[in-house]
């Protein structure tokens, strides 16, 4: 892409990046309500995955590796763990419009967790660009026809988990002196280690619903079927 010029490129960057994120979320949607992909499951995949490209791109000389000390990464692999568990149980129980509405409270949390526990301050215009960003998603989540206690309490984890790692992530890289591929290519690994251990005591791995489980066989099935209705 070196004929684009320097908004050319970031302009076509930032359409993949949606493109590729509501890809994943009616994907993993799919996986959920067709498949019944186990969650944690789904997860530790998504880990492996991101730790995979990760390494290639090291490989191919996209970013250098920077030792870190695994108490450095640890309480980032463990907020890692709770952001990407919580969202997905969040798109698991809710409907594709709420998750994603959900997620919009991410920055109003995010400058309450600034604003409290670090002292920062914000201009009155972008605290009052919060206002209806907080009363939109309200609203949606009172009014939304499958409205579930379960779900709501899942988004709401899911966006505190998810506001505290983005604090601690820009926190990290200022500390470490890092870049986000740097620091994730040590988060992803061990917070596949993490949920490798965590996964058996709350999923069949090979009973049915786990991920080596005879669900797969009779899931595929049962999605042809409705499919074919």
């Amino acid at each position: 892409m070196g004929w684009l010029p320097a908004q050319g490129r970031l302009a076509a960057g930032l359409l993949v990046n949606l493109a590729a994120s509501i890809c994943i979320v009616f994907l993993n949607k799919w996986l959920y309500v067709r498949l019944g992909f186990p969650n944690l499951s789904l997860t530790l995949v998504h880990f492996a995955i991101t730790w995979l490209g990760l390494y290639l791109c090291q490989a191919l000389g996209a970013f250098s590796p920077k030792s870190l000390q695994p108490a450095q990464v640890l309480p980032l692999a463990l907020s890692f763990c709770g952001f990407v568990v919580f969202t997905n149980l969040s798109l698991q129980s809710n409907t594709i419009g709420t998750y994603q509405l959900a997620k919009a409270m991410t920055t109003p949390v995010i400058v309450v967790i600034q604003s409290v526990a670090y002292g920062k301050t914000f201009p009155l215009r972008i605290k009052l660009t919060l206002v209806p960003i907080t009363l939109g998603v309200f609203l949606n989540s009172y009014y939304d026809v499958k409205f579930n206690v379960l779900g709501i309490a899942f988004a709401t984890l899911g966006v505190l988990v998810t506001s505290l790692y983005q604090v601690w992530v820009g926190a990290k890289q200022h500390e470490l002196q890092v870049n986000s591929m740097q620091l994730l290519y040590y988060q992803a690994p061990m917070s596949s280690a993490m949920l490798l251990f965590i996964i058996p005591f709350f999923e069949p791995v090979f009973g049915e619903g786990g991920i080596f489980g005879p669900w797969t066989l009779s899931a595929v099935r049962a999605s042809e079927q409705q499919e074919n209705l």
